[in-house]
């Protein structure tokens, strides 16, 4: 198939969809639809007036069906290209003597990509090309996103389906063929059931899956499958199975058929070992390709509650084939334990998905930049086995090799440090499997066209972010200081992140105590060198949070640095920013307004924008707030662009008076619990 992006691509293996230069175009009518699916169909030829009516009303054509074709074609025309002229000359669909032409190369259309790649994988097949073969048939099956031209009406289009069904079909016993020969038997059982569920009269596909069964040790069931089709085919055709079929119920009765595959060791409770004497279902592969998760952290406290949703998310009924996986997004701000988090639920549900579970890590925050999709699939294609020198060299035909190898799979994917909806569809499988997508970035994309589930990750809670310093450091070394490690995890801004660097210096200095660490972390101005780790990018809070800072527009920074400017950044814990004064600390619309010029929705726009990303917390449905941390590096960089408390326009100088608050204590985060008098924001007027 064409790239979408590049000029016009038709889907029909599905819901006829229709992409031109990047958009989706709304195609009309029904029979509009019909007439546009049997152009497409007949892509580089003269279709007939006669043939469009013949196709869309067969013998029951009423009188002004030739009218309502031309109507039909001049809405096709206005749809796909809206700025010709009533009497210019279509560039894609053309008039020729007595019918019409639509002009579009063949691997615009899937339907026809379908055929060419089905009938290649049949040639390969021929020519003992087994492993090519394999992999066309996948390619080929890959395209499929639903019924051929649902919804579609007239003859033409009921032919055109049943005869892309069977196609489809016998594509199908290809690929299965293949896994059978390939020793990758319990794959092609499931294959097997989903497709007999479909079409529980084809003998070839019983006869496939009675030989996964057998060639997968379970005699029993292959002999109770023949049992099966053999009442099938006499209650809905009143006859019995053919010979090829009577042939190998026969020899799996007389124990003539090969087993390859030697049944599971048994593992000791919780153990999950590399292999388990189950062969693994990608060839090639090494067994470690099964699991690809990284291990998960040596100390994991809290969550509980989202852990929860998480299993939930992931144990829910398995999709349709055709549908898309489920997918569980996690996103939160920088070191709030995103992927800790993840890796946590991917090992635990593990079992869920025998098929294996692999890993990418997108690379969003990396210096080097995201991964691309392209780059993405590579690394997926890989783990399912495919060797580097076969990977196809374009995204189209790994997309296609994807989606045929995953084909029927239930498979955990963990997508660590994702960037945008367009990075992940096409890393996201149809059917059984399931997907965790960490980000950054709130992933309303994936919300909103892919039904996923959400987990918003915010900073531990009080007890939960000192228990993981105990934990950490250990409790002999926190004995009777309960209260300064507590104080110590809220100068952390209790993000997992910050408490292990502090962990990382009680464990380089074992003479520190937390409440002498605590001291060194009181002063905001200085907190965030603390908290880094030399030569070790990676374990820096600043460095984290700038990430997310360097991905904003130019306008949500500036709004950013003045959030910083009027705020401070001096504060000890969280302050609130909402659309209307709530109390000491809080800003209101026309104070937010005031820093975009006077515009409340421009206002509000940035608001959601350093939300989405992590850099302010939602604590109500119009009301935002800084984690302390994250105050911190506003006012730094605030005071890099040179952006001070005396430039904050004076609307904000009339929401102080009305909340009785100092303009620098606009946006400084307030405490709730006790540590307000810690860190005064007079710290900051020594700047």
């Amino acid at each position: 198939m064409s790239d979408p992006q590049h000029r016009l691509a038709l889907y029909l293996l599905g819901p006829l969809r229709i992409w031109h230069e990047g958009r989706e175009l709304a195609v009309g009518p029904p029979k509009q639809r019909a007439v546009l699916a049997l152009l497409a169909g007949h892509r580089g030829t003269v279709v007939s007036r006669e043939q469009i009516v013949d196709a869309l009303w067969g013998a029951d054509a009423p009188a002004s069906a030739a009218n309502a074709v031309h109507t039909y074609v001049a809405g096709l025309r206005r749809i796909l290209e809206p700025e010709r002229g009533s009497r210019e000359s279509g560039a894609f669909i053309v008039s020729r003597a007595g019918g019409y032409e639509l002009r579009l190369p063949a691997e615009a259309v899937d339907s026809l990509t379908f055929v060419r790649r089905y009938e290649e994988a049949r040639a390969l097949a021929s020519a003992g090309r087994a492993t090519a073969a394999f992999e066309r048939f996948a390619s080929a099956l890959g395209l499929w996103r639903g019924e051929a031209l649902s919804g579609i009406p007239g003859p033409y289009a009921a032919l055109e389906r049943a005869r892309l069904r069977e196609m489809r079909f016998s594509a199908t016993e290809g690929w299965i063929a293949g896994l059978i020969a390939a020793g990758r038997h319990e794959a092609a059982v499931v294959a097997c059931s989903e497709a007999i569920a479909q079409e529980p009269l084809h003998e070839r596909l019983r006869h496939l899956h009675m030989l996964a069964l057998a060639r997968s040790g379970r005699q029993a069931h292959a002999i109770q499958a023949y049992d099966d089709a053999r009442r099938h085919l006499r209650e809905e055709l009143g006859i019995d199975p053919g010979p090829e079929l009577r042939d190998l119920h026969e020899r799996i009765l007389a124990g003539d058929i090969a087993i390859d595959t030697p049944p599971p060791v048994a593992c000791p409770p919780g153990k999950t070992p590399a292999t388990t004497g189950k062969r693994n279902p990608f060839p090639g592969a090494p067994e470690s390709s099964l699991n690809q998760l990284p291990a998960t952290a040596r100390v994991f406290i809290g969550r509980e509650s989202e852990l929860q949703l998480g299993r939930q998310g992931l144990a829910r009924e398995n999709s349709p084939r055709d549908s898309t996986a489920a997918i569980l997004t996690v996103d939160g701000p920088a070191g709030v334990g995103k992927t800790a988090f993840a890796l946590e639920l991917a090992h635990e549900c593990a079992r869920e998905f025998p098929d294996g579970q692999l890993y990418v890590d997108l690379r969003t925050t990396d210096d080097d930049g995201p991964r691309s999709p392209c780059d993405a699939l590579g690394r997926l294609l890989q783990g399912l086995g495919v060797e580097r020198d076969r990977l196809p060299h374009d995204l189209e035909g790994r997309i296609a090799l994807y989606r045929g190898l995953m084909h029927g799979r239930r498979m955990l994917l963990l997508l660590d440090d994702a960037d945008h909806a367009g990075q992940l569809r096409p890393l996201v499988p149809s059917g059984p499997s399931a997907v965790i997508v960490t980000s950054r970035r709130l992933q309303r994309g994936l919300l909103t066209r892919e039904g996923a589930r959400r987990i918003g990750l915010r900073p531990l809670d009080p007890r939960a972010a000192a228990d993981l310093f105990v934990a950490l450091v250990g409790p002999e070394r926190c004995a009777g200081q309960r209260e300064a490690v507590e104080l110590l995890a809220e100068y952390c801004g209790r993000l997992p992140l910050g408490i292990r660097i502090a962990v990382g210096t009680m464990a380089a200095n074992p003479y520190l105590s937390p409440g002498e660490l605590a001291e060194r972390y009181a002063d905001p101005r200085t907190r965030l060198d603390q908290l880094s780790v030399e030569d070790d990018g990676a374990s820096s809070v600043r460095r984290a949070l700038a990430a997310s800072y360097l991905a904003l527009g130019e306008e949500e920074a500036r709004f950013f640095r003045a959030l910083g400017a009027a705020g401070g950044g001096a504060g000890s814990g969280t302050g609130a920013i909402g659309t209307g004064a709530i109390g000491a600390g809080a800003i209101g619309a026309a104070a937010a307004s005031a820093l975009t010029g006077g515009d409340p929705a421009a206002a509000c726009r940035r608001l959601e924008a350093l939300a989405d990303v992590g850099l302010l917390e939602r604590s109500g449905s119009d009301a935002y707030r800084f984690n302390e941390l994250v105050a911190i590096y506003a006012a730094e960089r605030a005071a890099a662009e040179r952006v001070t408390a005396d430039r904050v326009p004076a609307e904000c100088v009339t929401a102080a008076d009305q909340t009785g608050a100092r303009p620098t204590q606009l946006l400084t985060p307030i405490r709730s619990d006790g540590f307000q008098g810690l860190c005064r924001p007079e710290a900051l007027a020594r700047r």
